[in-house]
């Protein structure tokens, strides 16, 4: 192994320790003027955009809550529209189902009203009816009797007074029979 011995202290240090003390102090200078406009251009240029990149942020966080607050609002307020209607809703069904029932119970008053009138009607009509034929049935058993008893008895009995007592009179007997059978 061979050692050789540097010559001067510049070959100890490296290749980028000066030659000279001249570029040693240029370095230092050109360092410290560099350092100064970076200081008083760059970092307040970097500042300044570090400024406005978080005034920007912070403006977009608080953008964003604010637009997530009225979100949050509006979400409220639809549920309780929605809430609002499902009542109105509910009410609307309930009125519904009360009149339907009002109306069903209506209807059935009604019908029943005029069922009670027919009945009633068809009662006069076949009293109307009965009291007609009994009328008639009077008049002809009461004409067949007259017409009988006169062929029994011997005699005309044409006195119209006398033949209706008579025929009244036996009517009367054969209802007060059928009413004593029945």
């Amino acid at each position: 192994m061979l050692v050789t011995l540097a010559s001067s202290p510049a070959e100890l240090l490296g290749p980028l320790w000066p030659h000279q003390w001249s570029e040693f102090i240029v370095g230092v200078v050109l360092m410290l003027i560099i350092w100064i406009v970076v200081a008083k251009k760059v970092v307040p240029a970097f500042e300044k955009m570090y400024a406005e990149r978080s005034d920007q942020i912070a403006g977009g966080i608080e953008r964003a809550e604010k637009a997530q607050a009225e979100a949050e609002a509006s979400k409220q307020e639809y549920q309780q529209l929605l809430a609002e209607a499902r009542q109105e809703a509910a009410k609307i069904r309930e009125d519904a189902k009360n009149e339907g029932a009002r109306i069903k119970s209506d209807m059935r008053e009604q019908a029943e009203a005029d069922a009670a009138r027919i009945v009633a009607q068809a009662h006069a009509q076949v009293e109307a009816e009965r009291s007609q034929v009994v009328h008639q049935l009077r008049n002809e058993v009461g004409g067949m009797a007259l017409t009988l008893s006169g062929r029994i008895v011997g005699e005309s009995l044409d006195n119209d007074d006398r033949a209706r007592r008579t025929v009244d009179r036996f009517l009367s007997e054969l209802e007060s029979q059928g009413s004593v059978h029945s």
